[in-house]
């Protein structure tokens, strides 16, 4: 029975997982560096946060749909906006990074880009001090698109040594017709 409980299927080979911690790491490292060209140390951890959990998203888990470009540029895009808007907006940081939450997701939703990592993103716009205050409408800009640029355009190469591309565009006309079933009669 505990076997069962902790029993984790694998959801990726070897060769699938050494490309998605290589690819992870240079991602993320490229975009610390972005970030700590922009920001001031003490508000790059925050930036990093929501880079490294979409990092964790779009290496090790590229066929989710919360993985794909539109969700994780589109989502960060969006959950930025949000958050600026909510700082400026809303005086009372609390009710600001709450509603931030709530309108990020609402967007999102509505857009179809829901990347769970936005949710950081807009705290951080809220929550993230005055090196990311003093950026205002451009956080959404730099350092965040260009973080969610790196990590895609990362991704992309890197997704050439899969096994499978999870960004390949398929013409859905080479899709392979279902077969007809016979109807058999009593």
């Amino acid at each position: 029975m505990f076997k069962r409980v902790i029993s984790v299927q694998r959801i990726m080979s070897e060769k699938e997982f050494i490309i998605s911690i290589v690819g992870a790491f240079i991602g993320t490292m490229v975009a610390s560096f972005f970030s700590s060209a922009i920001l001031a140390a003490e508000g790059m951890s925050l930036i990093l946060a929501s880079t490294g959990a979409s990092a964790m998203l779009i290496f090790a888990l590229p066929f989710s749909p919360v993985s794909q470009p539109w969700n994780l540029v589109g989502g960060h895009l969006v959950s930025a906006s949000v958050g600026v808007s909510c700082y400026y907006l809303v005086p009372n940081p609390i009710l600001a990074s709450s509603l931030a939450i709530l309108l990020a997701m609402f967007f999102m939703h509505h857009l179809r880009c829901m990347h769970p990592p936005g949710g950081a993103t807009a705290i951080t716009a809220v929550m993230g001090g005055p090196n990311v205050h003093a950026l205002g409408y451009a956080f959404v800009i730099v350092p965040v698109f260009f973080n969610a640029i790196i990590l895609l355009s990362i991704a992309m190469a890197i997704a050439t040594f899969r096994e499978e591309n999870p960004f390949e565009i398929r013409d859905p006309r080479d899709e392979e017709e279902p077969e007809e079933l016979e109807v058999l009669e009593k």
